[in-house]
This record gives C-alpha cells, sequence and structure tokens, in this order.
C-alpha cells in the first residue's frame, strides 16, 4: 500500500471513531427527568425535552444536561430544605422526648406539692381545729419556701427549715405555757434552744436530710430536662455552609442533571457529605453523653434514698409527730428554756387562756391508707423514672450517629447492597473514597464537603458549656449537694447562628497532608462537549504522524 493509501485508511477511521463518540454522547431525551422534576413540584417550563450542553453548569458535571441554570438552582435549594428537614425529623423523638418528659415531671412535682399542702391543712384542721387555723401560715410558709425553692428561688433549704421549726417551737412554747406572757425578745431567746433540747425529738432532722437530698435531685433532674430540650431544639436547627449545599445539590440532585433521576446516593457517599455537614453537631457528642450519664445517676437517686414522693406524701404525719413529742416533753423543756431566759412574766388576771389539755384535747390519729390522697398527675415518681431512663439511654451517641441515622433511610439513599448500582458523585457505580471520622478536625480531607475546620459554630461552643455546666449541677445533686442555679435557658442560649470563632475558641491550624479528591471538571479547560474533546485529541495525534510520514516520503 502507499504511503497516501495510508494516509485515507487512518483517515476514514478517524472519522468513524469521531462519529461513534458523537453519537453516543448525542442529546437523550429528558422525560423521565421532567417527570420527576415535576413530581417534586417545579414548573415544567424550567427543564428541556432533550439535553443540552452544560457549559452553565457550576455544580454539577459539564457535559450533556436536562439541567437550566434556573433548574441548578431551585435543585439547589430544594438540596438544602431536604436536608433541614432530614435532621429535623430525625431529631424530633429526641426533642419530644425532653418536652414531654419535662412537662410530665414537672407537673408531677408541682402537683405533688400542691397534695401534700392540702393534705397537711385537711388533717391539722381535723386534729386541731382552731389552734392550727389561728397559727396555719407558719405551715404556709413552709410551703411556699419548698415551692419557691423546687420553681429556681434562690433559697437555702436547710435554713428555711431550721427557720421553719424554730417558729413552731415558739408557737408552741406559747401554746403549752399560756399562763406566761412572752416578749419578742423571749422568744427570740427560745428559738435558741431548738438544737440544744430537741423539743421535736429527731424528727426536723430526719426530715431536714430526706428533704433537702429529694428537692435537690427533684429540681436537678427538672433542670437537666429543661437543658437537654433547649439543647436539642437549638442544634437540631442546622443552617447548611455554602460548601455543604453544593455538596447535597452534587449528591440529591445532579443524578437529575445527568438524566438519572431514579438513581439514589451509594450509602457511603451520603455518610461523607453529611459527615461534613453535620461536623459541628457531632462535636457536641462527647459532652452531650456525659450529661446523659449524669442525668442517669440522678435518676436512680430519684427512685430510691431521694425520692420526693416518699418524703412528701407522709410530710404531714411526721411533722405531727414532731408536734406530739414537743406536747409530751413540755414540761422538761419549758423548764430548761425558763433556766436559760429567764422566768417569763405572768399573764395578767382574767387574760389567762386554755389550759394545755384543752389546746391539746384531740390526739392525732394518722389517715387510713385508703383516705391517704391519690397519686399526683394520675402517675407515681417510679413509673415516671422507669420511663425517662428508657427513654434517655436511647439518647446517647445521637449526634455522632446522625450521619448514619439519615443514611441509612431507604428514601435517601440506595443502601449497602446497592453500592454498584448507586450515584457516586460522578456518575453510576461504586463509591471508592474512605468514610471521615466524626467531628470538625475530622473533616480536613473530607472529598465531598469543603469544611473551614478553624471556624467552629459558636452556637455548638455554647450549648457544649451549657451541657457542661448542667452536668456538674447534676453531678452535686447526686451526691446530695446544693448548687447555685441559673435559668437554663441563659446557659443553653446564645445570640446569632451560623459559624465564626473568637481567638480563643478557634484551634490553632494545623500542618495537614491532603489527598486528592475524585477528578471532576475543571472549570479552567475551553469549555464544549466532552464528545468533541476526544476527536481534536486525536486528528492532532493523526497530523503530527501525518507530517513524519510524509517528511519521510520527501526525503
Amino acid at each position: 500500500m502507499s504511503w497516501m493509501g495510508a494516509v485515507l485508511a487512518m483517515l476514514l477511521t478517524l472519522s468513524l471513531f469521531c462519529g461513534w463518540v458523537g453519537a453516543d454522547a448525542k442529546a437523550r431525551t429528558c422525560a423521565e427527568v421532567r417527570q420527576a422534576y415535576s413530581g417534586k413540584g417545579f414548573s415544567l417550563s424550567d427543564i428541556p425535552y432533550q439535553q443540552i450542553s452544560g457549559e452553565h453548569l457550576r455544580i454539577c458535571t459539564q457535559g450533556y444536561t436536562c439541567c437550566t441554570s434556573e433548574m441548578e438552582d431551585k435543585l439547589s435549594q430544594q438540596s438544602k430544605l431536604e436536608f433541614e428537614n432530614m435532621v429535623a425529623e430525625t431529631s424530633h423523638f429526641l426533642r419530644t422526648t425532653f418536652v414531654s418528659r419535662h412537662k410530665k415531671f414537672d407537673e408531677f412535682f408541682r402537683e405533688l406539692l400542691e397534695n401534700s399542702e392540702k393534705s397537711l391543712n385537711d388533717m391539722f384542721i381535723r386534729t386541731y381545729g382552731l389552734l392550727y387555723m389561728q397559727n396555719s401560715e407558719v405551715f404556709q410558709d413552709l410551703f411556699t419556701e419548698l415551692k419557691r425553692y423546687y420553681t429556681g428561688g434562690n433559697v437555702n433549704l436547710e435554713e428555711m427549715l431550721n427557720d421553719f421549726w424554730a417558729r413552731l417551737l415558739e408557737r408552741m412554747f406559747q401554746l403549752v405555757n399560756p399562763q406566761y406572757h412572752f416578749t419578742e425578745d423571749y422568744l427570740e431567746c427560745i428559738s435558741k434552744y431548738t438544737d440544744q433540747l430537741k423539743p421535736f425529738g429527731d424528727v426536723p432532722r430526719k426530715l431536714k436530710i430526706q428533704v433537702t437530698r429529694a428537692f435537690i435531685a427533684a429540681r436537678t433532674f427538672v433542670q437537666g430536662l429543661t437543658v437537654g430540650r433547649e439543647v436539642a431544639n437549638r442544634v437540631s436547627k442546622v443552617i447548611p455552609t455554602h460548601g455543604c449545599i453544593r455538596a447535597l445539590m452534587k449528591m440529591m440532585y445532579c443524578p437529575y442533571c445527568h438524566g438519572l433521576p431514579t438513581v439514589k446516593p451509594c450509602n457511603n457517599y451520603c455518610l461523607n457529605v453529611m459527615k461534613g455537614c453535620l461536623a459541628n453537631q457531632a462535636d457536641l457528642d462527647t459532652e452531650w453523653n456525659l450529661f446523659i450519664d449524669a442525668m442517669l445517676l440522678v435518676a436512680d437517686r430519684l427512685e430510691g434514698p431521694f425520692n420526693i414522693e416518699a418524703v412528701m406524701d407522709p410530710i404531714d404525719v411526721k411533722i405531727s409527730e414532731a408536734i406530739m413529742n414537743m406536747q409530751e416533753n413540755s414540761v422538761h423543756v419549758s423548764a430548761k428554756v425558763f433556766q436559760g431566759c429567764g422566768q417569763p412574766k405572768p399573764m395578767p388576771v382574767g387574760r389567762l387562756t386554755r389550759s394545755v389539755s384543752d389546746n391539746f384535747n384531740i390526739r392525732f390519729r394518722s389517715y387510713s391508707p385508703e383516705e391517704r390522697p391519690t397519686t399526683a398527675a394520675g402517675t407515681s415518681l417510679d413509673r415516671l423514672v422507669t420511663d425517662v431512663k428508657e427513654k434517655l439511654k436511647l439518647a446517647k451517641k445521637f449526634w455522632s450517629t446522625l450521619p448514619y441515622t439519615i443514611c441509612n433511610d431507604d428514601k435517601v439513599t440506595a443502601g449497602v447492597p446497592n453500592e454498584e448500582e448507586c450515584w457516586n458523585g460522578h456518575a453510576r457505580g461504586r463509591y471508592l473514597p474512605e468514610i471521615m471520622n466524626d467531628g470538625l478536625t475530622n473533616q480536613i480531607n473530607n472529598p465531598e464537603v469543603d469544611v473551614d475546620i478553624t471556624r467552629p459554630d459558636i452556637m455548638i461552643r455554647q450549648q457544649i458549656m451549657a451541657l457542661r455546666v448542667m452536668t456538674n449541677k447534676l453531678k452535686n445533686a447526686y451526691n446530695g449537694n446544693d448548687v447555685n442555679f441559673q435559668d437554663s435557658v441563659d446557659e443553653a442560649s446564645g445570640s446569632g447562628s451560623g459559624s465564626g470563632c473568637t481567638d480563643e475558641m478557634c484551634p490553632p491550624e494545623f500542618d495537614f497532608s491532603t489527598t486528592e479528591a475524585p477528578p471532576g471538571p475543571n472549570k479552567s479547560e475551553p469549555k464544549g462537549s466532552p464528545a468533541v474533546r476526544p476527536c481534536l485529541h486525536w486528528l492532532t495525534v493523526f497530523i503530527t504522524s501525518l507530517l513524519l510520514v510524509l517528511q519521510r516520503q520527501w526525503r
């Protein structure tokens, strides 16, 4: 064959090759994409009937496409909304758990206090009659302070209870010694002998221990449910970054642009996108788990030695028992007080009140079980605690497992068994990059989401601090120690949202070695149909070869 025949053969081969490539890349119908796009509620006027050249695409790979610029923008916003909804739906159980259990516990504790006060009032009216009603403010003040403590008031329980017994002693001392007149100074002297004489027996000491521990545990636990509720509500309202939105669009809707609307993302691909988008949320997990553990510890106390229901239900019986002790020891107590405070002045003739026997002519009797008040809020503390412990255990590791929970939904991904028939970000096929670890600093090499690891989310850092403060309070409550409470809303709140950090909050920059991400479209290259590029390449090769052949012939 002559050299000219060889040239003609090469030209024929190249033309057939370019024709085949061009035919394969010819515009295909967008009917399937149009149907899926319309199903999302978008207008069909945005979408072409046949694939068009995709030089205008900014997120999806450029090439023949069913997406216009308007479609890419709308689908990008759609991916953002769907992501926010996915996080909200996935965290719904967590948020409602804290909301409903806080409401139930708070309702129970408040009703328990109301029932206890009513029970004492009813019992003492039946037992002591007018005598009690004339001094009822002492008992009313006790319950007022207990309620104020529970609702977050600045009340020192031990001092408040000491004051209650001192006031009760003053009233009782006058009742058992009606023949004497007592000045305010003398009554103040009497109260100093409360601890020394133990006029009420051992009831005040035991009740003080029981009440303080039970109320500290109850108030702290409800406060913990409040903080958990606020943190869950704030953290679940995710505001995706620009890099996250691009990654979501590429994962969820670039298949539309490539004519593959029914192909779902690969599971591992989804995990890397979600780990990048939820990196700050994952950083909450360590402190969140410590908080849940502390809540479970205090819950154990609530159904054990610090059971407020077991303390408050019989408090009327215990106080009445203390009054009887005072009555029985009145002679001895009076003698000691007269010895320490001096002999009081006799009551003027004609003003003598009823005798002790008249004042206490009705002995106290306890209610039978049938007469005891019904359980508060239609339930019992043990049932409430058992229920909330089960729910709290399910809440552990919630934030670090959130990407897995979302990506394991078959409505979101193709699932693990279909790893060959899923969208990998570029085409239908297996996803090869490794899965990133949890947390912000581990996203430096995330192949799917551009994450700035030097700028932690301020709102998330504020929630971490709120959990840390609450965990310390719970640990104190577990040990029976009171703590200085602040408003949980102030602790868990933070102005503003999104990303950002101060010099103190930003981690230092680290020198990480990076790995190359899967190749994407090179925006610096001349734009054009990918079907044309291989032909240009082969034409260049052919012309170069032809020149070499001709050069040899001319020699």
